[in-house]
C-alpha cells in the first residue's frame, strides 16, 4: 500500500501535554517522600532533582493521589520543543485557562503573534498574566502546578522566566518541578524563608523496606540477601531495579547469578538484556518509531507501512516496556525519555527507515487527517521545503476565509526559501491573498510583482486565470490603499474576466467593490454587488462563502438603517459556520459574532452587544483579523455610554497597540480611531481637542479630493461632519452651527439610512440646545419614521434626556416604534423647561443621581472639581432647587431621569 492510500482516524494529541501519567501496576507507594512534598505545599516551590529513572514523575503522580481535599492540579509534561520560552508560556497559559476560562486572553494573543526573531518582554508578559491569575485563585481551592521533566526544556531565557514566575508566584499556588539537572535559578532567598522543599538523588534512592515491598508486589519472596544484592546492583535506582527484574524475565524466584556482570546500567544493559531479548519484529518496531515524539497505532502503521502496530503497542504497554500513555483513551503514547534516547542513538544504524522517510511518511499521514500544521512541521523535519510548498499551495481561498490559515501561512512564509516561494504562480497568488488579508500591503505588492515572470502563460486558459487573479488582487490592493478610482477601474476589468467557478477571488473582488460604493454613498450599487456575491456563494455550495456574504449584506443593511434585518443576516451566516470546537478557530465566525454585537448597539440591546463583541473579539484576535477593530470600537462606545470614559479610552488604546503590533497600515484604522477618541473627548468636555482633530479629519475625508474612508467605516466622512456640528453646538458657536447644518444636509443627500438618522438626531439636539423646541420636534418627526428598521439607539438617548420632546412627536412614529416608546414615556410628562440642561450638565446629573461626590464625578468625567461645582450650580438653577437630592427628585419628575 502506498503512503497516499493510508487514512485512519486521528485523535488530537495536544491535550496529551496536560495529561498526568497513571501510576504503573505494582507501584510501591513512598509515604516518606509524599509526606515531605505535602509539607512543601505551604511554600512556593518543591524541587525534585535526580538522574533519570529515579521515579520523579511517579512520585509527583503519587502526590496527586494523596493531596488534601480541595486542591486542584495542573500537570505539564515538557519536551525539547519547549525550549522556546514563547511555546512554553503559551502551553502554560493554555493549561491555566482550562481551569480558569477567559484568563489572560489579550496576553495569549500577543504571545501567539510574536516574531521569534524579535525581542519579547517575557517577564512583563508574565507579570500581567500573574496579576490576572491572582484574581482567579481562591483559598478553598489552592492550585498545584507540576512541571515534569524540566531539564528537557531548560535554557537561559526560559530559566529567567521561571525565576520570575517563582519570585512572583501568587498564593495559593504552589509549584512542583521534576528535573534531571539543577535549574539555573537563584533559590537562596527561598531557602532562607522556608519557601523551598528540595528532594535529590539521595532522598529518592530506594530503602531496603521499599525494595522488599516492590518484590512482594511481584510475588517474590524477599530475603535480606536478595534485597541487599538488588540494592547494591541498582544503587537504589528504581529504574535499575526494574531492569534487573526484566533481565530475570520476571520469574517469581530470581536467580542471583543472573545479576552479576560488568555491563553499564543504561545503554548496554537495555540493549543486551531488554531490547535484544524482544522478538525481532518488535525490535524493528521500536527503532522505526523512535523518532516520533508522540505516536498512535495509526500513525505508526503509516510510517512503517504495516498493519500490526496496535499489537506491538499493546505488548509494550502490558509489559511496561518504557511506554508512557498520553491520553485518557489510551490512543497516544510516547517512549520513556531514557529509552527513547537510546533508540534514537541507534536508529540510523539498525532501522530500515531513514529519518527523512519517517518524517515524510508522518507528514503524509497528518495531511490525510487534515492536520496541515503537523504535516508541515514533519515536512520541515524531513528537510523537504518542496513538500512544504506543495502542502501550502493545495490550500484554497475558502480555507483562508474560514480557517486560521492566514496566520499559519504567514508563519510558514518565513521558513520557505524565496526561490521556492517564487517558483510557483499558485504560491505567489495564495500568499498574496494571505498577505492582503493580513494587511501586509507592501509585502503583498512586492510578492505579486514576481507573478509577471509567469506571464504570458502556457495556454490560453492558464493565461486567463493568471490575469484574472492578478486583476482581482490589484483591485483589492488599490481599495486597501484608498485608491478608489484605480480600484473601480481594475475591478471592472477583473469582473469581466474572472471565471464564474473561481469563487474565492470573485467574492473577495465583489466585497471590495461593495465596500468602495458604500464609502461613496452609492448604497444601491453596493447592494447589487452583495446580491451578486450571495448568488455566487450559493452556486458554489460553499457554506464559508455564504457566511461571508451574509456578513457583507449585514454591513449594507446597517448602513441603510435596518439593524433588525442585519441581525437576521448574521444569524443566517452563523448557521453556516461550525460552532466553535476546542482550539478550532474561524475568522468568519469571529467576524459574525463581533458584528452581531456591533449591530446590537444600534438596537439598544446593550447586554447582548457586549457579550457578542467580547466573543467575536477573542476569535478575531486569534485569527489576526483586522475586523477586530469593530469589537474594540463597540466596547469603547458601550463603556462611554455608562460614563466609564477611562475604560472606553483603554479599549481604543489597546486597539491601537494591536494594530501597531500587527504592522497594519494606518489607513485601515487611524481615521476611525480618531473619530472614536473625539466622541470620548466631547463627553469629557475637551471641546478644543475634539474640534482640532475633527477639522483635520474633515480636511482629509470631506473635501475634494477626499481620501478614501477606512474599509470598516465607509461612511466616516458624514460622521465627521455630524461631530463637527455637535462640537459647534456645545461651544454655542451659532454662526458655525448655521454653516455646518447646511453642509451636513447637503452631504447627507448621498447618505440615506443610518447616517441620515445620526444627522437628524444631531439636528434635534442642536435645536434643543438653542431653545428652539418646535424645530426640535420637526426634526424628530422626520427621524421617527426612519427608525422603523430597528434603530433604537437614537431614541434611547433622546428618551433619557428629553422625553417631553419625544412625547410631543410620538404620533409621527411607526406603530412598532410607538409600541416600544409608549410604555417608557408614560401618559403625559411635565412641560418642558425652556432652559434645558446641556449634555455635560446631564452627564453630571446622572452621576449625582448615582450618589457620587463632586470629587468622584470629577475623576469619572476627567474634568476639574471647580467645573463639576459649576455644573451642579447650573443644574440647581435650571431645575429651581437648592440641594442635590431636590435636583434628582425634580429631574425624575420631569422625566429627565428614569
Amino acid at each position: 500500500m502506498s503512503d497516499s492510500q493510508l487514512s485512519m482516524p486521528v485523535v488530537d494529541a495536544k491535550s496529551a501535554r496536560f495529561f498526568r501519567p497513571p501510576l504503573p501496576a505494582g507501584h510501591v507507594c513512598r509515604p516518606r517522600l509524599t509526606d515531605s512534598l505535602l509539607q512543601g505545599l505551604s511554600g512556593k516551590l518543591s524541587l525534585v532533582c535526580a538522574p533519570a529513572g529515579f521515579g520523579k514523575s511517579q512520585l509527583a503522580s503519587e502526590l496527586c493521589e494523596v493531596l488534601p481535599a480541595g486542591w486542584r492540579v495542573l500537570w505539564l509534561s515538557l519536551s525539547a520543543r519547549d525550549k522556546d520560552p514563547g511555546r512554553f508560556l503559551e502551553m502554560l497559559l493554555e493549561a491555566l485557562r482550562s481551569l480558569y476560562p477567559g484568563l489572560a486572553e489579550a496576553p495569549l494573543e500577543r504571545l501567539r503573534l510574536r516574531q521569534r526573531h524579535q525581542p519579547f518582554a517575557f517577564e512583563a508578559w508574565l507579570d500581567e498574566v500573574l496579576d490576572e491569575l491572582e484574581g482567579h485563585l481562591a483559598e478553598p481551592q489552592p492550585l498545584l502546578l507540576i512541571l515534569d521533566d524540566y531539564h528537557l526544556a531548560t535554557g537561559p531565557v526560559l530559566d529567567r522566566c521561571l525565576q520570575f514566575l517563582i519570585n512572583h508566584l501568587p498564593a495559593p499556588l504552589s509549584l512542583l518541578v521534576t528535573t534531571r539537572q539543577a535549574p539555573n535559578w537563584h533559590l537562596a532567598r527561598l531557602r532562607l524563608h522556608g519557601q523551598l522543599l528540595e528532594l535529590n538523588e539521595l532522598d529518592l534512592r530506594l530503602l531496603p523496606s521499599e525494595v522488599a515491598q516492590w518484590l512482594a508486589a511481584r510475588g517474590v519472596e524477599s530475603s535480606p540477601e536478595l534485597v541487599e544484592t538488588l540494592l547494591a546492583r541498582s544503587e537504589g535506582w528504581p529504574a535499575g531495579l526494574q531492569m534487573l527484574w526484566m533481565a530475570g524475565q520476571g520469574e517469581a524466584e530470581l536467580d542471583l547469578a543472573q545479576l552479576h556482570g560488568n555491563a553499564p546500567l543504561i545503554s548496554e544493559y537495555l540493549l543486551q538484556e531488554v531490547i535484544e531479548r524482544l522478538p525481532a519484529d518488535l525490535q524493528s518496531f521500536l527503532y522505526e518509531t523512535a523518532l516520533l515524539e508522540r505516536f498512535s497505532a495509526a500513525l505508526c502503521d503509516a510510517v512503517r507501512q504495516s498493519h500490526d502496530s496496535t499489537g506491538h503497542i499493546d505488548y509494550l504497554f502490558r509489559h511496561q516496556l518504557f511506554l508512557v500513555p498520553l491520553d485518557e483513551r489510551g490512543q497516544w503514547f510516547r517512549y520513556h525519555h531514557l529509552f527513547s534516547d537510546l533508540l534514537r542513538s541507534r536508529q540510523s544504524e539498525l532501522a530500515l527507515l531513514s529519518p527523512k522517510q519517517v518524517y515524510l511518511r508522518a507528514c503524509q499521514w497528518f495531511m490525510q487527517q487534515g492536520q496541515v500544521e503537523e504535516a508541515v512541521e514533519h515536512a520541515l523535519l524531513a528537510e523537504r521545503p518542496d513538500v512544504v510548498a506543495s502542502l501550502v499551495q493545495n490550500l484554497s481561498e475558502e480555507q483562508l476565509l474560514s480557517e486560521q490559515n492566514v496566520v499559519q501561512l504567514l508563519r510558514w512564509k518565513r521558513i520557505l526559501p524565496d526561490s521556492l516561494l517564487y517558483s510557483s504562480p499558485r504560491l505567489i497568488i495564495l500568499y498574496s491573498w494571505a498577505l492582503i488579508l493580513g494587511c501586509q500591503l507592501q509585502a503583498a505588492e512586492d510578492l505579486l510583482g514576481h507573478l509577471s515572470r509567469f506571464l504570458p502563460a502556457n495556454g490560453e486558459v492558464q493565461q486567463r486565470l493568471l490575469t484574472a487573479q492578478w486583476l482581482a488582487l490589484q483591485t483589492v490592493l488599490a481599495k486597501a490603499r484608498g485608491q478608489v478610482a484605480r480600484a473601480r477601474e481594475l475591478g471592472a476589468q477583473a469582473l469581466a474576466c474572472v471565471p464564474d467557478d473561481l469563487y474565492g477571488p470573485q467574492l473577495m473582488l465583489l466585497t471590495a467593490l461593495a465596500s468602495i460604493e458604500m464609502g461613496q454613498g452609492n448604497i444601491d450599487l453596493a447592494r447589487r454587488y452583495n446580491r451578486r456575491g450571495l448568488e455566487l456563494a450559493r452556486r458554489s455550495a460553499n457554506p464559508a462563502f455564504e457566511a461571508l456574504m451574509h456578513y457583507e449584506r449585514a454591513r449594507v443593511l446597517l448602513a441603510r438603517g435596518l439593524p433588525t434585518r442585519a441581525l437576521d443576516e448574521l444569524a443566517e451566516g452563523l448557521a453556516r459556520v461550525p460552532s466553535r470546537q476546542a482550539r478550532k478557530l474561524s475568522p468568519l465566525r469571529g467576524r459574525l459574532h463581533l458584528y452581531r454585537g456591533f449591530v446590537g448597539l444600534f438596537t439598544a440591546d446593550f447586554a447582548m452587544a457586549r457579550q457578542e463583541l467580547l466573543q467575536g473579539l477573542e476569535e478575531a484576535r486569534a485569527c489576526r483579523d483586522v475586523a477586530v477593530l469593530t469589537a474594540y470600537f463597540g466596547l469603547a462606545m458601550l463603556d462611554a455610554r455608562k460614563h466609564s470614559l477611562a475604560a472606553g479610552y483603554a479599549w481604543l488604546e489597546e486597539a491601537e497597540r494591536l494594530m501597531s503590533q500587527w504592522d497594519v497600515p494606518q489607513i485601515y484604522y487611524l481615521g476611525m480611531m480618531t473619530v472614536q477618541k473625539c466622541m470620548i473627548w466631547l463627553q469629557q468636555g475637551r471641546l478644543q481637542t475634539a474640534q482640532s482633530w475633527l477639522e483635520s479629519l474633515a480636511e482629509a475625508y470631506c473635501q475634494e479630493p477626499a481620501a478614501a474612508p477606512p474599509e470598516l467605516h465607509p461612511q466616516m466622512a458624514i460622521q465627521v461632519q455630524i461631530l463637527l456640528l455637535r462640537t459647534a453646538a456645545m461651544r454655542k458657536d451659532w454662526s458655525a452651527v448655521e454653516q455646518l447644518q447646511v453642509d451636513l444636509l447637503e452631504a447627507n443627500k448621498k447618505h440615506a439610512g443610518l447616517m441620515n438618522q445620526f444627522a437628524l438626531m444631531q439636528l434635534v439636539y442642536v435645536a434643543i440646545s438653542r431653545g428652539e423646541l418646535e424645530l426640535a420636534r420637526e426634526h424628530l418627526k422626520a427621524l421617527l419614521p426612519e427608525t422603523e428598521g430597528g434603530v433604537r439607539l437614537h431614541l434611547f438617548d433622546i428618551l433619557q434626556r428629553y422625553p417631553q420632546v419625544l412625547h410631543a412627536a410620538l404620533d409621527q412614529a411607526p406603530p412598532t416604534v410607538q409600541q416600544w416608546l409608549a410604555p417608557q414615556l408614560g401618559d403625559d410628562p411635565l412641560p418642558v423647561n425652556t432652559e434645558l440642561l446641556s449634555d455635560r450638565e446631564f452627564d453630571v446629573l446622572q452621576l449625582v443621581a448615582q450618589g457620587l461626590s463632586n470629587q468622584q464625578i470629577s475623576d469619572k468625567l476627567f474634568i476639574s472639581l471647580h467645573t463639576v461645582k459649576t455644573h451642579v450650580r447650573n443644574i440647581h438653577g435650571k431645575l429651581g432647587v437648592q440641594r442635590r437630592t431636590q435636583a434628582v427628585a425634580r429631574a425624575k419628575a420631569l422625566g429627565l431621569l428614569g
